[in-house]
């Protein structure tokens, strides 16, 4: 096992290698180039101070050298083992390995060593991507975080019961309820469940964009009553104003969910162990949770690897819609404003992320069933 999880992490970096490589191509070759939708929407385009600008991103991220250069570039600034001029070389731990080269017309030494990994400067906002990644990173996770656990226990829940009753009414109404809600558009979703339940005119039980209301920095953390009233606090504030987001990223997910454990369950109910266990008069619920149901874990973790990057995927749009400040909303943003930068960066933890799913799933499989070896 231990062999096949350091294979797996080795095999990481030219996965990330390729997903990244591709993204940059398509940024470079679309229309308008790197920068300049913002150096148009600062209507510098013609003028003397865009083309500075535009000059200060050659010089800056390489835009006048070949693509290859450029990505290499990027490369080397994101690595914690790269080269890297006299000046930066002075804290951080060399290699012995120097070459010499022309910058500008003066002569410079380059050094290979270890150096802190940068993730570059938005274009757009002047800013450290690897700030903007820490602020909206952990956003995302907590849209994910309390989404996961709603689609499982919702999705086992009701695939168990439509399992246990096959043909009755229950498993008639959800199967029905939950291919409804399967089939029905996010965008769609998101925008009548604001229109209907962030509406001041309909029912204003939700707020309709954000993750705190206004002033809710000096709430206090849980809920309270003071002489102005009941204050919901700052941790209920916050849940207040995913529920909306929420149920929009988790109803597909626990829709398909269900009908998936269901599917695998009445499939190991017609099994031979099945009906050796009743036949030995074990009970029908040790069953269907000692026996079935623990057979039915190793699609339950298949889906369960895909689920996370889904949610990212999905995120991007329910986080512009709801005007969230997470990863999807900055991946949009970036794409717009061809802020590549931001962009690659994205991927990259994007990619990250899912790459680590899948490996935790290959771990899943051996301690759900002994069977799985990778040795």
């Amino acid at each position: 096992m231990v062999t096949y999880i350091i294979r797996r992490l080795m095999l990481m970096v030219p996965t990330l290698f390729g997903i990244t490589l591709i993204v940059f191509l398509v940024m470079a070759m679309a229309p308008g180039g790197i920068g300049g939708i913002i150096l148009d929407e600062q209507q510098q385009l013609d003028t003397e101070a865009g083309r500075q600008l535009r000059e200060y991103y050659e010089q800056r991220y390489g835009l006048d050298q070949p693509l290859l250069v450029q990505y290499g570039r990027w490369l080397n600034a994101i690595s914690p083992l790269g080269t890297m001029t006299e000046a930066d070389a002075d804290d951080l731990p060399r290699l012995g390995i120097t070459w010499p080269v022309e910058v500008d017309g003066e002569d410079q030494t380059r050094y290979m060593g270890l150096k802190a990994p940068d993730l570059g400067e938005s274009m757009q906002f002047q800013r450290p991507v690897g700030t903007m990644i820490a602020e909206a990173l952990p956003i995302t996770l907590l849209l994910n975080i309390i989404t996961i656990p709603v689609i499982y226990a919702i999705g086992i829940t009701t695939g168990i019961f439509a399992a246990k009753f096959q043909g009755k009414t229950f498993d008639i109404g959800s199967g029905f309820t939950l291919l409804a809600l399967w089939s029905v558009p996010t965008i769609w979703a998101a925008v009548m469940l604001i229109g209907i339940f962030a509406n001041q005119e309909i029912l204003y039980w939700f707020p309709t964009s954000g993750l705190q209301s206004h002033g809710a920095d000096g709430f206090l953390f849980l809920p309270t009553w003071t002489e102005a009233g009941f204050q919901r606090g700052w941790l209920l504030d916050i849940l207040w104003h995913l529920v909306l987001p929420i149920v929009c990223l988790s109803y597909a997910g626990f829709a398909f969910l269900s009908k998936l454990t269901r599917g695998s369950l009445l499939e190991n109910l017609r099994a031979d162990y099945v009906r050796t266990a009743r036949a030995k008069g074990v009970s029908e619920r040790d069953v269907l949770f000692r026996h079935v149901f623990r057979n039915s874990l190793l699609a339950l973790i298949t889906v369960a690897a895909s689920i996370l990057p889904a949610l990212l995927s999905g995120s991007v749009v329910i986080e512009k819609i709801f005007s969230i400040p997470g990863m999807g909303r900055l991946a949009v943003d970036a794409v717009l404003a061809r802020d590549r930068e931001v962009v690659l960066a994205v991927t990259l933890v994007g990619g990250l992320i899912a790459l680590t799913a899948e490996l935790i799933r290959d771990i899943c499989y051996a301690i759900a069933d002994p069977r799985v070896s990778y040795e």
